[in-house]
């Protein structure tokens, strides 16, 4: 069973965008860089995600921990999705790729392989 692991938001100004989500939402910031950080909901609960500059995905994506990278991967693509990308590392415990749903929507699955 996959579960909402984060969520991202693609924007043109980081500043201006951490500042955004801080004033309305409550969000705090943490930067990871110049170009990527993550915003933590203040009370501790609920999912984190990341601000990151807009490159490849023009819109928001939600990401999904699975079980399963490579067979989450083939039953996307059995019910009419498709990979978008190579699986990725991200650090020595984890890996990651976007796919593409059976409407054209891309989502990113997530697989910690420390689990």
């Amino acid at each position: 069973m996959a579960k909402v692991e984060h969520f991202e938001i693609p924007v043109d100004n980081i500043e201006r965008a951490q500042g955004f989500y801080r004033d309305v939402l409550g969000f705090t910031y943490e930067p990871w860089g110049d170009d990527m950080g993550m915003l933590h909901q203040p009370d501790g609960e609920g999912i984190s995600g990341d601000l990151h500059i807009r490159e490849t995905l023009a819109h928001p994506t939600v990401v999904f921990t699975v079980d399963d990278l490579e067979g989450t991967i083939a039953r996307a693509v059995a019910a009419g999705g498709e990979q978008v990308g190579e699986i990725q590392p991200m650090g020595d415990t984890a890996r990651w790729v976007y796919i593409r749903d059976s409407e054209g929507n891309a989502i990113g699955l997530f697989h910690d392989t420390a689990e």
